[in-house]
């Protein structure tokens, strides 16, 4: 009956914009929210450092993120799966 159920994790998926390191990545999240006085949807970024073990992102990646107990000061998130656009291959 105690069955050990593991909590939800967070994903996002965001953009790499640049390589911070060895094995890490920040990766641009974009949101779109309405604007509270002229109702109009903008865009709103948050900017996350992933843990890349293998050290494939480049610039310009897809990537989904999933979130895990803190790796280093900035780092909470590990690379999920990463698709990379055809015309930077």
């Amino acid at each position: 009956m105690s069955e050990k159920t593991t909590p939800h994790k967070r994903e996002i998926q965001g953009i790499v914009v640049s390589k911070s390191g060895d094995k890490s990545a920040k990766i641009r999240v974009e949101r779109r929210v309405l604007h509270p006085r002229y109702r109009k949807i903008v865009k709103r970024f948050s900017a996350f450092v992933v843990h890349d073990e293998k050290n494939e992102l480049q610039i310009g990646d897809k990537v989904v993120a999933i979130e895990t107990s803190p790796i280093s000061k900035t780092k909470n998130f590990r690379l999920k799966s990463y698709i990379r656009p055809e015309a930077l291959v």
